[in-house]
C-alpha cells in the first residue's frame, strides 16, 4: 500500500474515534466536514495516481500498426471494394476463403528476407502457429490439398507483417489484400497479360491519377545475376537488395550489395548499367542481342516472354501504361517467371534529379507508391505437393490500404458529401399520434424491398424529420397526415428540391423506384 493510500485510512479510522469522543463538536478549530471534504480530495487524488497495487493506468488506444474505420470511411472502402471485385468477377473469378492463421512450416522459407516479418502465436501446447503474411501462400497450400490443377480465383482478407508502419502512407500490420490468380497449365503469357489488363482496368476506374505498370522476370533477373558475376548462393540476397531501388538511390543499394551482402564492386557496377533500363517490346529486342544477355539461356527465354507478352499487351490496349523496367525485383522468393508492379505516380511534382549521380534525365513524374504487385510463382504448389506436382500460377495483388488512403484524402478535399447509409425514404409523420400508420407503411416499403427507416419518436416534429433526411443524404421522405390518409395517399417530397406530390398509396411502391433509379 503506497503512503497516500495509509493516510486516507489512518484518516478514516481516526475519524470514527474523533466523531466519538467529539459528538460532533469541532477540535482544535477543525470541523468534521472540513475532515470529510479532505478525505475526499485525497481519495479523488489517489484515484488519478491509481490503485494500490501500483497498475499502470489503462490506456484506450488501437495496437501499434491498426486503426479504426468509422462509417464515412467504411462508405469510401465498400466502394473500392465493390469495384475491384466486379472487375474480378468480369473476368471469370469465383472466390475461395482459407484461415487467418496456418501452420508455422507452411509459411517458412516462401518470402525470403521478409520472413522475419510474420507474426508467431504463442505456443498453447498443440500446433505451431503464424498470422498469414499474405494470400498467395494459403492459396498454393490449398490447391495441394485439394488436389486442384486450374481454378480462377480471387480472394479478399485481411494479412499481418510485423513491420514499421507508416499509417500515412497507407501502410500497417494489419491490411485487406485482394488477390486474383489464375492457376493451370495454358500457353505462355496469355493469363500473365490478363492479370495486367485487370491492374490496369482497376486503377483506371478508380481514377487514382496517373499510373505506371512495371514489368520483369526473375528469369531475366537470375540471367542478369550470373553474367555480371553473382554467385548462385547470393541471386535471393542480391534480388531482396535491388527490389529496394523503388525506395532508395543506387548508391545506398551498390553500398549494401558491397558491404553487406559481400558482392565484388566490379559486380555491382554491371548490375547497375542494367537495372537503370527501361523500355518496352524495343528493349527486350535489345537485350536479346546484348553480348552477355545472350550468354544466359534464362535470361533469353524470359526476354522473349517480355516480347510475347507484350504483343498481347497491345491487343488488350494497355501498352501505354507498361513499361519494362529492369530494376524491378519483388523480394518475394517463390516469383519464377514474370513479375510486375502497378505505382501511381504524381504529376506535377518536380523529382529529386538524378542527373549528377548517372546522367540520366529527370523523370516528369515521381513515384508515390506501389499500390499492385504479382507475377508468376510455378513452383510454390509443388512445394506442399507430397508428390511436388507443380500447378503453375500467375496472380496479382491490389493494395487495397494504399488505395484506401489516396481514396480518404481525395474525399476530404472534395466539398462531396459521402452517404454512410443506402436509405431511400424516410417515414414522416405531420401530425401527432400516427406513430402506428408509420410502423405500418415503413413495414410496406421494406417488404417491398425499399430501403426505408423512421425516427425513433412517438411524436418527432417533421421539422426534425426533414433535418435528419438532408444530413443523412436520403433522397425521398413519405409523409403521412391525418388528410393523407383520409385521401389514401401519401405526400412524397423530394429533399433536394422540396417539391411535393401526392402519390396513392398503391402507386407509391412504384414511384419510389422509379425515382431512386433515375438518380
Amino acid at each position: 500500500m503506497n503512503v497516500l493510500g495509509m493516510f486516507c485510512v489512518r484518516a478514516r479510522c481516526g475519524l470514527v474515534g474523533f466523531r466519538t469522543a467529539t459528538s460532533l463538536r469541532s477540535f482544535a478549530g477543525i470541523t468534521v466536514d472540513q475532515i470529510d471534504e479532505e478525505v475526499a480530495k485525497l481519495l479523488e487524488l489517489k484515484a488519478q495516481l491509481g490503485g494500490d497495487d501500483g497498475k499502470h493506468q489503462f490506456v484506450l488506444k488501437t495496437a501499434k500498426g491498426t486503426r479504426d474505420y468509422n462509417p464515412k470511411q467504411m462508405a469510401i472502402r465498400e466502394k473500392v471494394f465493390n469495384t475491384i471485385i466486379s472487375c474480378f468477377k468480369r473476368h471469370g473469378a469465383e472466390t475461395i476463403d482459407t484461415p487467418v492463421f496456418e501452420l508455422k512450416e507452411t509459411l517458412t522459407g516462401k518470402y525470403g528476407e521478409d520472413s522475419k516479418l510474420i507474426y508467431d502465436l504463442k505456443d498453447q501446447g498443440g500446433e505451431l502457429l503464424s498470422l498469414r503474411y499474405d494470400l498467395t501462400v494459403p492459396f498454393a497450400r490449398y490447391l495441394a490439398m485439394n488436389k486442384i490443377t486450374n481454378i480462377k480465383r480471387y480472394h479478399i482478407a485481411k494479412v499481418y507483417r510485423r513491420d514499421n508502419p507508416a499509417m500515412t502512407r497507407g501502410r500497417y500490420r494489419e491490411f485487406y489484400q485482394c488477390d486474383f490468380d489464375i492457376a493451370g497449365q495454358y500457353d505462355a503469357m496469355i493469363p500473365d497479360a490478363e492479370c495486367l489488363k485487370i491492374v490496369h482496368e482497376i486503377l483506371s476506374e478508380l481514377d487514382l491519377g496517373d499510373f505506371r505498370i512495371k514489368v520483369n522476370d526473375r528469369r531475366i533477373l537470375d540471367g542478369m545475376f550470373a553474367v555480371c558475376g553473382v554467385p548462385d548462393d547470393k541471386f535471393r540476397t542480391i534480388c531482396s537488395t535491388v527490389d529496394k531501388l523503388d525506395k532508395m538511390p543506387w548508391e545506398d543499394v551498390k553500398k549494401e550489395m558491397v558491404n553487406e551482402k559481400g558482392l565484388s564492386e566490379e559486380a555491382a557496377d554491371q548490375i547497375g548499367e542494367y537495372v537503370s533500363m527501361q523500355g518496352g517490346m524495343d528493349l527486350a529486342e535489345r537485350l536479346l542481342q546484348d553480348q552477355k544477355m545472350s550468354q544466359s539461356k534464362q535470361a533469353c527465354a524470359g526476354l522473349s516472354d517480355i516480347k510475347l507478352l507484350f504483343s498481347y499487351l497491345q491487343l488488350f490496349q494497355v501498352t501505354d501504361k507498361v513499361v519494362f523496367d529492369l530494376s524491378l525485383a519483388r523480394g518475394l522468393d517463390y516469383y519464377t517467371g514474370v513479375i510486375y508492379e502497378g505505382v501511381l505516380t504524381q504529376a506535377g511534382v518536380a523529382p529529386v534529379s538524378t542527373e549528377a549521380q548517372n546522367g540520366a534525365p529527370a523523370e516528369e513524374s515521381v513515384s508515390v507508391g506501389s499500390v499492385a504487385g504479382g507475377g508468376r510463382y510455378d513452383g510454390l504448389v509443388g512445394m506442399f505437393d507430397p508428390k511436388s506436382r507443380k500447378v503453375p500460377c500467375v496472380g496479382v495483388s491490389i493494395g487495397i490500404e494504399r488505395i484506401f488512403s489516396i481514396m480518404e484524402q481525395k474525399a476530404e478535399a472534395s466539398a462531396e458529401k459521402v452517404r454512410t447509409t443506402e436509405v431511400q425514404v424516410m417515414v414522416a409523420s405531420a401530425q401527432k399520434n400516427l406513430l402506428e400508420e408509420r410502423l405500418k407503411l415503413l413495414t410496406e416499403l421494406w417488404n417491398a424491398g425499399i430501403k426505408a427507416e423512421v425516427m425513433y419518436k412517438k411524436n418527432p416534429k417533421l421539422l426534425s424529420q426533414l433535418q435528419h433526411c438532408e444530413e443523412s443524404g436520403i433522397p425521398l421522405v413519405a409523409i403521412l397526415g391525418e388528410q393523407e390518409l383520409k385521401d389514401g395517399v401519401v405526400k412524397l417530397r423530394v429533399v433536394a428540391t422540396r417539391e411535393e406530390v401526392d402519390i396513392s398509396r398503391a402507386d407509391l411502391i412504384g414511384e419510389i423506384r422509379r425515382r431512386t433509379s433515375e438518380a
